[in-house]
């Protein structure tokens, strides 16, 4: 149940990065880092970071990647703790 959710949640996070792209492109309006974020801390991480490299999206944005790697930071802690007490 755990693994479809997870996949669920990329799936997502990857179209979601892949739309920003394209508002990004067209001059619209985008969507929020932290919308981008939160998903990202939601279990969406290999959608982003997949999301990042295919659409080619804000990796070139040091505040942004700085911003991600601490939350992908926290999940490894959550994720650590949580097996070690559990």
């Amino acid at each position: 149940m755990i693994a479809i959710v997870l996949i669920f949640i990329n799936i997502i996070c990857f179209a979601i990065f892949g739309l920003d792209k394209r508002k990004a492109v067209k001059h619209q309006q985008r969507i929020s880092e932290k919308t981008l974020l939160i998903l990202t801390f939601f279990g969406g991480t290999i959608g982003s970071i997949l999301g990042m490299l295919v659409f080619r999206h804000k990796i070139s944005k040091k505040s942004f990647l700085l911003k991600w790697g601490l939350v992908v930071l926290i999940q490894i802690v959550f994720i650590y703790g949580w097996s070690v007490y559990y």
